[in-house]
């Protein structure tokens, strides 16, 4: 695999534009033009259905990690969006004998696609470098004091372009989200259900919340579409029960099979959801959520989940919430508001709704409730509604324009983003 790898290979002027005002440069709380991910998969009596936890099956575990680094290149006669530097790592820990065939196959791929061995360690092809680190103990189990299971060890694949500057914190990264526990499920109150947002008129003005619900309506793949990229969780046969399954034995994971067969196909695959993020543009509940800013209904800046950017493109300002390295990241809520809304977000991870209740704020729900996976509508309840929220089963898009309606806000006709 060479890069600068092609994302989207002739940019227009104004899509150079939105890159150079959203994307470019480090003056937001996370950089904008890159991409991060960690799955952290155990097994635990408290995710047994899942994981396959047992009295007899236990202590198996799987991460993986990927940060990548998207940039404008210049090189041909037209700009280019490309992917500029690659970091992915993968840490298996499961039965020796597992692992032992496991470092067989990756061996044997290595050879199957073409790598030079540099090391003992590392192999070269391109621009990546691959490093395979066997380990009775790993590193990170013994400075943590956890004790790995008996008869386990682990093994460490990690892809990273030539040059590209990995930080320790960025590698420390997921054993840090490891090191903070499973996360505990909401406990679910009484929420009161409405047909539309006409009570929100009386706790103006309001602040947003907004989770993947606008950006799935703008075409931009749900984060189902990441756990069958990374092959991080079974989805295809397991669409009616609901269980989804994690991807724990290493004879499952082919993550890394196919990266070393053929990195460039698999490349295409991974940039995927940046490059449909990009290329999105604002819908009418986007537009919508600006007018009802520009009317003073809704104050503050959107505490954002996605990295699509595509509130900020309608001119709003943004705070991104969904971080790594603060499990609980701070929140600027704005001194006037009186209520929360939050649009398609199913649990409340970085308890922002936790906190504004605590703040004595009312919070609405705009969610559809369910979702549509390969074909098959599953019902999705919201996680953690208490006693006195309230929610409004459906779209982001009617909703919010009717609530514009309620409130007297025109919303403006065009639907070019900025």
């Amino acid at each position: 695999m060479f890069l600068p790898y092609p994302v989207i290979e002739q940019l227009d002027d104004t899509q150079v534009a939105t890159w150079e005002k959203h994307f470019a440069g480090a003056k937001h709380e996370r950089p904008r033009a890159i991409e991060e991910g960690i799955w952290r998969r155990t097994q635990d009596p408290a995710n047994a259905v899942q994981s396959g936890w047992s009295e007899d099956e236990q202590g198996r575990r799987r991460i993986v990690h990927y940060r990548y680094r998207f940039d404008l290149d210049y090189t041909f006669p037209v700009p280019r969006l490309v992917l500029s530097d690659l970091y992915l790592y993968a840490s298996v820990l499961a039965p020796k004998a597992e692992i032992g065939e496991y470092r067989d196959n990756v061996r044997s791929w290595l050879a199957k696609g073409g790598w030079r061995q540099v090391d003992d360690t590392m192999w070269s092809k391109g621009d990546l470098r691959v490093t395979v680190n066997p380990y009775d103990t790993h590193p990170q189990d013994e400075r943590a004091s956890r004790e790995t299971p008996a008869g386990f060890c682990s093994l460490d694949v990690v892809f990273v372009s030539e040059d590209f500057a990995v930080t320790r914190n960025v590698r420390q990264m997921p054993w840090n989200v490891l090191a903070g526990g499973i996360r505990i499920k909401d406990e679910r109150g009484n929420p009161t259900y409405a047909d539309d947002l006409s009570e929100l008129k009386n706790y103006l003005p309001f602040q947003v919340e907004i989770g993947c619900g606008t950006s799935v309506e703008a075409g931009v793949p749900p984060l189902h579409f990441l756990h069958q990229a990374y092959r991080v969780t079974e989805r295809t046969d397991n669409v009616m029960k609901q269980t989804h399954p994690f991807v724990l034995s290493p004879q499952k994971d082919t993550l890394v099979r196919e990266m070393l067969l053929d990195a460039t196909a698999k490349a295409d695959e991974l940039v995927t959801m940046f490059r449909v993020s990009f290329l999105a543009e604002p819908t009418a509940a986007h537009h919508a959520l600006k007018a009802l800013h520009d009317a003073g209904a809704f104050v503050g800046p959107v505490m954002q989940h996605n990295f699509d950017l595509l509130a900020a493109r309608t001119g709003l300002a943004e705070h991104f919430v969904r971080r790594y390295d603060q499990k609980i990241p701070p929140v600027p809520f704005h001194p006037e508001a009186k209520a929360l809304l939050v649009i398609g977000l199913h649990a409340d991870r970085r308890s922002v709704q936790k906190r504004a209740r605590e703040r004595g704020m009312k919070v609405f729900y705009i969610d559809t409730e369910g979702l549509e996976e390969f074909g098959t509508y599953m019902p999705y309840p919201l996680e953690g509604p208490q006693d006195g929220d309230v929610i409004v089963k459906a779209e982001a898009i009617p909703t919010l324009i009717e609530l514009c309606h309620h409130l007297g806000v025109n919303v403006p006709v065009t639907q070019a983003a900025a």
